[in-house]
C-alpha cells in the first residue's frame, strides 16, 4: 500500500470542462446554429505517484473523455492541469511531447496501440528508441527483454507479431510498450474490459505491481466497480460530466453515499442486494448531454428525487475521510 504521508502530486486537475459540437443533424433550428453538449463538467482531483485513481461510471459520463484530455488528445474547454511542473493545457511542441512520454494511455484494444506489422520488440522498443531511454551500454534488445519480463512476459516473445498473441499477452505487450517509456503516469482506459475473467484478474493483478514495485501513479477507467476495486486507493464516480461522488474505495463501496452509486454497486453481476439499504437497481436510460436536467442530473433515474432536486444542483456533502457525495440526501 503507499505511504499514509502526504506526497507530491504528479498531476493535480482543477475545474475541468470539456465541451463537444453536436452532430449536424442536431441544429437548434430556431438559433440556426449546431449546439454543444459538455462531456465534462467542471472534474478536479490529485494523484501522488504510487497511487491508483479509479474512475467509473455508465458509458457517456464522460470519463474517457477525461482521460484523453489530460494527455491533450483533446482540447479542454476551461479548467487548469499540471502535470509536475507543467502547464499541459498550455503546452506546445517538446514540451508537449516530454509531456506525453510521461504520460502513457493503455487502451481497451490493444491494437489502437501495437502495429500488426510490428514484433513485439519492435513494438516496445521503438518509444525508448525514440525517446533515448535505453541506459548507455545496454543494447536495446536487453531493454526491451526487461520490460517484457517487468509485464510478465518472457523475452522469447519479442519476436512474434501481435497477431500471433492471445488477448491477454497483447494487452501486456500494450502495457510494456507504455512501460518502456519510462512513464509517470499510465492512464489506463477500460484496459481489462475485452479480457475473460481469469485474464481480467491477472492483468489487475499486474497494474497494482507496477504500482507498487516501479511507482508509476495509475488513473484506472472502468465502467465495472468490481473491477476498480480491485486496484483503486481512491475512486471517482461520474454521471453526466460530473464527479458524484468520490473518497476513498473502502468507503465508498462499503457504505455509498450516493444513490448512483448505490445503484451501481446493485447492478453488479451476483451482488446481493443488503436490505437495510435496499434500492432498486439502476434503470433507465442516462439522459442526452445536449438534455442535462435541471438542478441534479441523476434525478431522472433517483429513487430519492424531490422537489428541490429539480431546482438546486446540489453541494458536495462531506461524508468524512476525504468522502463526498453531491447529493441532496447523502448519508
Amino acid at each position: 500500500m503507499p505511504d499514509a504521508t502526504p506526497a507530491t502530486p504528479v498531476i493535480e486537475v482543477e475545474g475541468l470542462v470539456k465541451r463537444f459540437d453536436a452532430r449536424r443533424d442536431a441544429v437548434d433550428v430556431l438559433k440556426r446554429r449546431r449546439p454543444r453538449l459538455t462531456a465534462v463538467d467542471g472534474v478536479s482531483f490529485e494523484l501522488a505517484a504510487h497511487e491508483t485513481l479509479g474512475i467509473v461510471g455508465e458509458s457517456g459520463s464522460g470519463k474517457s473523455t477525461l482521460g484523453k484530455c489530460l494527455v491533450k488528445l483533446h482540447e479542454a474547454d476551461a479548467g487548469a492541469i499540471r502535470f509536475g511542473e507543467t502547464d499541459v493545457r498550455a503546452a506546445t511542441g517538446r514540451e508537449l511531447a516530454a509531456v506525453r512520454r510521461k504520460m502513457q494511455m493503455v487502451y481497451q484494444d490493444p491494437y489502437s496501440s501495437l502495429n500488426p506489422l510490428m514484433t513485439v520488440a519492435q513494438a516496445v522498443g521503438e518509444p525508448a528508441k525514440v525517446h533515448g531511454l535505453v541506459p548507455d551500454g545496454q543494447r536495446l534488445d536487453d531493454y526491451v527483454g526487461e520490460v517484457l519480463e517487468m509485464v510478465g512476459l518472457p523475452a522469447a516473445l519479442g519476436a512474434r507479431r501481435p497477431g500471433q498473441l492471445s488477448g491477454g499477452q497483447r494487452q501486456r505487450v500494450a502495457i510494456a510498450r507504455a512501460m518502456a517509456a519510462r512513464p509517470e503516469l499510465l492512464i489506463a482506459d477500460e484496459p481489462v474490459s475485452a479480457l475473460d475473467v481469469s485474464i481480467q484478474a491477472q492483468v489487475l493483478d499486474l497494474f497494482e505491481r507496477l504500482r507498487s514495485e516501479q511507482g508509476v501513479a495509475i488513473v484506472f477507467i472502468a465502467h465495472q466497480l468490481s473491477v476498480v476495486a480491485h486496484v483503486a486507493e481512491r475512486v471517482m464516480v461520474m454521471y453526466l460530466g460530473r464527479v458524484v461522488e468520490s473518497g476513498p474505495a473502502a468507503k465508498v463501496f462499503t457504505a455509498p453515499g450516493h444513490p448512483y452509486t448505490r445503484a451501481l454497486l446493485e447492478s453488479q453481476p451476483g451482488r446481493e442486494r443488503r436490505s437495510a439499504r435496499r434500492q432498486p437497481a439502476l434503470s433507465g436510460e442516462i439522459p442526452s448531454p445536449l438534455a442535462i436536467p435541471s438542478g441534479c442530473r441523476f434525478r431522472t433515474r433517483c429513487p430519492l428525487a424531490q422537489e428541490i432536486c429539480a431546482e438546486v444542483d446540489p453541494a458536495p456533502a462531506d461524508l468524512g475521510h476525504g468522502h463526498s457525495a453531491w447529493c441532496h440526501f447523502a448519508r
